[in-house]
């Protein structure tokens, strides 16, 4: 009986160490707020200036005091990329930033009934069989009547009912960066916003493909409009803690059986 229980006790107390270590994680960080995730460096090419706007070329050589020759510069009043008189100011090249408006307001509802009945009977039998069909009752036990072999008799039945409720509402607005162009020259975007509040973290995630051509003219665009998205909103922090159950329980509602 030891050596039947001793897999299953063994698995308890690897889980039991592995959330043990969870905890032990939690421990130091009692009574400090969440840590925020370390920014991560900006995406900003250098764009080469025309001769109607060198004030993108200075502020990039004013941080180390240098600066390129004349005769480097581009001989075009309108570069592409370049600061130019008459430009459109919406987001277009890598490093660019994009407003994103998150106004999402969804509520759906799902039920669906299911009723099956299946009824079946089968019979047959051999009431001659050139002679042979007297020879049955010598082979089978009993006395089994040759033109009644057979008999079945099936019935199946199923019901079934789902009924689902889903209500979401976010309002928001983040800031996202323009991370690729693709070949067709849609953008790649990727904003991530965090806030802390005492000992709360929220965290916002954007990501997704846009067209340049859905961006409106205060250079935002909708998140309907994105592609491929993935919008993640959540938090890390004491209260987000307490609405999770202990793993203990955790451990108990994966592993028990019934």
């Amino acid at each position: 009986m030891k050596n039947r229980f001793a897999p299953f006790v063994s698995v308890l107390l690897a889980a039991s160490l592995l959330s043990g270590c969870g905890a032990v994680g939690r421990l130091k960080n009692v009574g400090k707020p969440p840590k925020m995730s370390a920014a991560e460096d900006p995406v900003a090419p250098r764009l080469e200036p025309s001769l109607g706007n060198h004030s993108v070329d200075d502020r990039a050589l004013a941080a180390n005091g240098q600066r390129q020759p004349d005769e480097g510069r581009g001989a075009s009043l309108f570069r592409t990329g370049g600061g130019a008189f008459f430009r459109d100011q919406r987001a277009s090249r890598v490093g660019d930033i994009v407003t994103i408006r998150i106004n999402i307001a969804d509520n759906a509802q799902v039920a669906n009934s299911t009723t099956r009945t299946r009824n079946g009977s089968e019979s047959g039998g051999i009431a001659a069989l050139l002679g042979l069909e007297s020879q049955i009752p010598k082979i089978l036990p009993g006395s089994p009547d040759p033109g009644n072999l057979v008999s079945t008799d099936s019935k199946s039945s199923a019901t079934g009912v789902g009924n689902t409720t889903r209500s979401e509402q976010i309002n928001m607005t983040v800031a996202a960066t323009v991370i690729g162009v693709l070949p067709n020259g849609n953008l790649q975007i990727r904003g991530k916003q965090e806030v802390r509040v005492n000992y709360e973290l929220r965290e916002l995630v954007v990501t997704g493909v846009i067209r340049p051509e859905d961006i409106a003219r205060d250079n935002s665009i909708k998140h309907s409009q994105i592609a491929e998205a993935r919008i993640s909103y959540g938090g890390r922090g004491q209260l987000t803690d307490a609405q999770q159950a202990r793993w203990g329980q955790q451990i108990y509602d994966a592993l028990f059986p019934f």
